[in-house]
């Protein structure tokens, strides 16, 4: 499963809130389950990069 189909703007849109998501569940600010949410895309983020995919080897996708 990949994320191909989805522009780099709005995974960097959504990097940003996972981000914010993360900062406010360390500071108490919202529910653990928002830390899950973060944890589960971030995995999935750096699962699909290059260098994740070049360890694994799989040949990444012709740009």
């Amino acid at each position: 499963m990949t994320s191909d189909h989805i522009s780099d703007g709005i995974k960097h849109g959504i990097d940003a809130l996972s981000i914010a998501t993360l900062l406010g569940t360390l500071t108490s600010m919202l529910p653990s389950i928002a830390a899950i949410v973060t944890i589960v895309w971030t995995a999935i983020r750096i699962y699909e990069t290059r260098t994740v995919q070049g360890w694994l080897g799989r040949k990444p996708p012709a740009e």
